[in-house]
């Protein structure tokens, strides 16, 4: 929802302002508009571009040396009036004509094509580029018939380009024409956007689902189907893409475009999947692109957008420019890369048959806590959500997982208990990452130092271990009993472990005991408010509901108990 404004009719208005002051150094301000605040050569093809607000960068974030000249901003996702792009182009003029750049929509038609004809009856030359790059919305035989999605980005930057290096109007408008025409893109949906003072978006995408096809002013797309992982998302985006590239294409500029609510980390997801299938269809990548370059308020999804180039596009696309949204410089000169090291070969004390039958039972008791944590990762995760930032779930399912792996491959390699043990530590702590994946790792890694690689099981050091364990724990967070806080169930569970197994000299009676004296405290924790971690700032909301670090300790330790022999 968009939700910063103070009139609604007044958002595009107050937006386009607020652009200006920040950007001075690219642009100022003009009714209707922003032109170049940088200086241009007398003579110079003004490049001017526009449409409705509501996509940032486009338009005004495309004005600056080496891109556009102009831009002029309607109302959100309307067109300017014909009176602004007239007046926008007069003040961009130069001496050299006007190439007056928009999507291909009816009202951008009307209204620039308006002031075109307005503009060449005052004697000032005008030639108009629609873009039209969005294979969802016309057939490849009749291109022109096309709407302008993100294409209107590479199109404009390799008019501004032309335009930039002194190329009369009649050249710069054949080669963004012949830009246009080389031009494809294909987005999708996965929720639409809401204009301000609006409650409701535009339109909705089921739950589950994305939408193909999407439009940039808020139209639903052509089809539905369900939300794809990265991989088949890109396959479906570059397979629509793919099917128009011309014969003589071997280089291809790209454009991974967020449409607001999709962010760069997703994108980023996307890309090295997107570029694996370009590169398969036998492609080389110039200069690609990831980010937000055409949005649609806070429209969830995202669109690909691919140039087929040839030798003078090319040089065009990686000409220099410098705006809000895109700055070009030439290539730099690179570095050596740096050889990544080969992957290290799996090396461990020697270890005698006792204790490697001990790292084999060690291992498969973390494959059992990893499928445990795995089936409770949501529940895991409602728990900590409560006042935490809810991935504690995902981040134990992570760190079992991997320790599960190493532990696996320590065993391969023959590695004896200690080395088992201490293999599983440290990829729980690099893969689970925050809080607990550093706890779990410092756990487990103390607990291993108290085995051996070399003498058989000894019980007494298995609980000598979880001693060692708490220490680790405490000494690195500080937190104590009360904190609220996996220690509230990590200390009595030593504590009873030792008790017990002096009293009866049985590692699973002893453990019984203990884990059930976690699994109380884990309880408990309900009626104590947090004083360490995230939770601290939401105190009050903790209170009623049990600390998550202490609910999979307690359950990890239950799940042991069935593992353990006589």
């Amino acid at each position: 929802m968009t939700t910063i404004y103070d009139e609604p009719e007044d958002f595009a208005a107050s937006a386009l302002k607020g652009y200006a002051a920040v950007y001075g150094r690219f642009v100022r301000a003009v009714k209707g508009g922003v032109i170049r605040s940088t200086p241009r050569v007398e003579g110079k093809v003004a490049v001017v571009v526009g449409g409705g607000s509501g996509h940032y960068p486009a338009f005004a974030g495309y004005v600056g040396t080496g891109l556009a000249d102009a831009a002029v901003a309607g109302d959100v996702f309307a067109s300017p009036s014909t009176a602004a792009v007239a007046r926008v182009c007069r003040l961009a003029d130069r001496g050299g004509g006007v190439l007056l750049g928009y999507g291909n929509y009816a009202g951008d038609v009307l209204n620039f094509g308006a002031a075109a004809e307005r503009l060449r009856a005052e004697g000032l030359d005008v030639r108009v580029l629609p873009v039209t790059d969005d294979v969802a919305s016309g057939p490849a035989d009749d291109h022109l018939s096309r709407r302008g999605i993100a294409g209107d980005l590479i199109v404009f930057k390799i008019a501004g380009a032309a335009a930039e290096e002194g190329r009369s109007l009649d050249a710069v408008e054949t080669v963004a024409k012949h830009a246009n025409a080389r031009t494809v893109s294909f987005g999708v949906a996965f929720g639409g956007c809401t204009l301000p003072g609006s409650a409701e978006p535009l339109f909705t995408v089921p739950k589950g689902q994305m939408a193909l096809g999407l439009g940039i002013h808020g139209e639903p797309g052509i089809s539905e189907t369900a939300i794809l992982p990265a991989a088949a998302l890109a396959d479906l985006l570059t397979h629509r893409l793919l099917a128009e590239r011309p014969a003589d294409c071997t280089r291809v500029a790209v454009i991974l475009n967020g449409l607001g609510a999709t962010k760069y980390e997703e994108l980023f997801v996307l890309w090295p999947q997107v570029a694996a299938r370009l590169s398969a269809a036998g492609l080389e990548v110039v200069r690609p692109e990831v980010g937000e370059f055409v949005t649609s308020l806070d429209m969830r999804g995202c669109s690909l957008s691919l140039l087929w180039l040839d030798a003078d596009l090319e040089r065009l696309w990686c000409a220099p420019c410098e705006t809000a949204v895109l700055v070009r410089r030439e290539e730099p000169a690179l570095a050596e890369p740096i050889s990544e090291e080969a992957e290290e070969t799996l090396s461990f004390p020697e270890a005698s048959d006792a204790s490697r039958e001990t790292g084999r039972c060690i291992a498969g008791i973390i494959t059992k806590l990893a499928e445990v944590l795995h089936e409770a990762e949501a529940e895991l995760g409602r728990i900590d959500a409560q006042a935490g930032d809810g991935d504690h779930g995902q981040g134990m399912t992570r760190g079992a997982t991997a320790a599960r792996v190493a532990a696996d491959a320590a065993v391969a390699a023959g590695a004896g208990a200690r080395s088992v043990l201490a293999a599983a530590a440290d990829a729980w702590a690099d893969r689970a990452g925050g809080t607990s994946g550093v706890i779990w790792g410092v756990l487990l890694r103390a607990w291993s130092t108290a085995l051996s690689d070399i003498e058989m099981r000894d019980d007494a050091a298995i609980v000598a271990g979880a001693r060692l364990a708490l220490d680790g724990v405490t000494r690195l967070g500080g937190a104590e009993v009360g904190d609220k806080t996996l220690v509230d169930a990590l200390v009595p569970f030593v504590e009873t472990l030792e008790t017990a197994f002096a009293e009866t000299r049985s590692l699973k009676t002893a453990w019984t005991r203990a884990a059930t004296a976690a699994n109380t405290a884990a309880e408990e924790t309900r009626a104590l408010t947090p004083r360490l971690g995230r939770a601290r700032p939401l105190a009050e909301r903790s209170i009623g509901h049990r600390d998550a670090g202490a609910v999979s300790l307690a359950l990890c330790a239950e799940t042991v108990v069935a593992l353990l022999g006589d």
